[in-house]
């Protein structure tokens, strides 16, 4: 499975960034290798549209999972149209938020049109 960790810089020490399309990257992980290959998020200073923008380079990827702290409902659009699944995280080291993740302790966000989205529990 791959997953894709919107963070806050591109650094090894990179910590979690909860705003999905200003992320400054993204940390794409291989749970079956455990390799790691941080991207740039080329959305983050888009002018307008960044989350849009930012799911599809998700998508163009090939996340199977996106962890973020929220997703807008244009960017959950694209990403559900992908058959991606989302999880909610707040805060955390990237590998902090992987052991959440592996414990099945995120929860899996749910959006659609025109709302912000809501979490369920139990999410993975």
């Amino acid at each position: 499975m791959k997953i894709a960790i919107s963070t806050n810089t591109l650094s090894p020490e990179a910590r979690l960034e909860p705003r999905f399309g200003r992320a400054a990257a993204f940390v794409f992980v291989d749970t079956e290798t455990g390799e790691r290959l941080p991207q740039a998020n080329p959305a983050a200073s888009a002018a307008g549209g960044a989350g849009i923008q930012a799911a599809e380079f998700i998508v163009r990827q090939g996340a199977d999972a996106v962890i973020s702290g929220t997703f807008g409902p244009n960017a959950y659009e694209v990403l559900e149209a992908s058959s991606a699944t989302l999880y909610c995280a707040q805060s955390g080291t990237i590998d902090e938020v992987l052991q959440r993740f592996r414990n099945g302790q995120l929860d899996q966000f749910e959006g659609g049109p025109g709302r912000r989205g809501h979490r369920r529990r139990g999410g993975r």
